[in-house]
């Protein structure tokens, strides 16, 4: 099963070809004030309803029997045993197709209503002019949600305006707040382990090598948060090229954390870009001419 369209609305997303998680975000989620944030609802989707959605759309038995094995396929938790009984595997396949098929009529529902709904597999954002519609929109779909078997997110299902300091939300691993678009700390924090697990100091590869295995993460990183905000570019290239001095300084059996000016100036910026590194703040910068020179 590559695809499930479960006649899509314009605002669903994920699991669908051509509709990735960047393109919903090139769409301009958070562009209106008022947000209403219900969120992740894959753990409590009833398998008895949901298979007769899915039964609906698929005729194959053979396929029917497969999902219901997905959705039946025990659990190892603490030493524990046990089997299912709502919800879809988180990580699986085909976990946001079923989402899709079962969550096709919330957005029915909401586009009804006049309500701008973005939803990626089980995660959504309404966009509204107004609290007040936002608190009715959150009304409605906790309505529905309920109706259906399901359970909002208690602790990031919440309305707040995007536009104000401390109001706003995550969505696919941004951060939107006071009109920007930022990369959530949880998403830095990973990003940063992974530099910080192929930069230990004791390592005897070259640095070429090094910059070699970290090019393909910086890139595929950019390549998905390249719509944050500026300032997180420049401040992840600066953590890259310290873990990279200190690398350096421990080759030359100096401690220290590749901080000091005469660091800088033994290596600097120039030195990591001749040896290829990938710079993040560069990307975004040529990104940028090149959107103002088609304009």
């Amino acid at each position: 099963m590559r695809r499930c369209d479960a006649h899509p609305t314009s605002a669903t997303w994920g699991a669908r070809c051509g509709n990735s998680a960047r393109r919903v975000l090139r769409g301009g989620t958070g562009t209106r004030g008022q947000t209403s944030r219900p969120v992740s609802t894959h753990h409590t989707i009833p398998h008895g309803p949901l298979l007769t959605k899915v039964g609906g759309r698929i005729a194959d038995g053979r396929v029917l029997e497969l999902i219901q094995r997905f959705l039946k396929q025990d659990i190892m938790e603490d030493l524990k045993r046990w089997t299912p009984i709502s919800g879809t595997p988180q990580g699986a396949v085909v976990s946001p197709l079923l989402a899709n098929i079962y969550l096709h009529e919330l957005d029915v529902e909401m586009r009804e209503a006049g309500l701008v709904m973005v939803r990626y597999a089980d995660d959504a954002v309404v966009l509204c002019r107004s609290r007040e519609e936002a608190e009715a929109a959150l009304a409605r779909m906790r309505a529905w949600v309920g109706a259906n078997g399901l359970m909002l997110h208690p602790d990031k299902t919440h309305v707040g305006d995007c536009r104000v300091e401390g109001q706003g939300f995550e969505f696919l691993g941004y951060r939107f707040e006071a009109g920007q678009r930022w990369v959530r700390k949880k998403s830095l924090m990973a990003l940063r382990d992974k530099v910080r697990a192929r930069t230990p100091r004791n390592r005897g590869h070259s640095i070429a090598c090094v910059i070699a295995a970290l090019n393909p993460i910086l890139k595929g990183w950019y390549g998905y948060f390249k719509q944050a905000h500026r300032f997180t570019f420049s401040s992840i290239d600066g953590f890259i090229r310290r873990r990279l001095r200190a690398m350096l300084r421990k080759q030359q059996h100096r401690p220290g954390q590749g901080r000091c000016l005469r660091d800088h100036k033994q290596w600097p910026n120039s030195f990591f870009a001749d040896l290829g590194l990938f710079t993040m703040s560069e990307a975004h910068q040529l990104a940028r001419q090149s959107r103002c020179g088609n304009n």
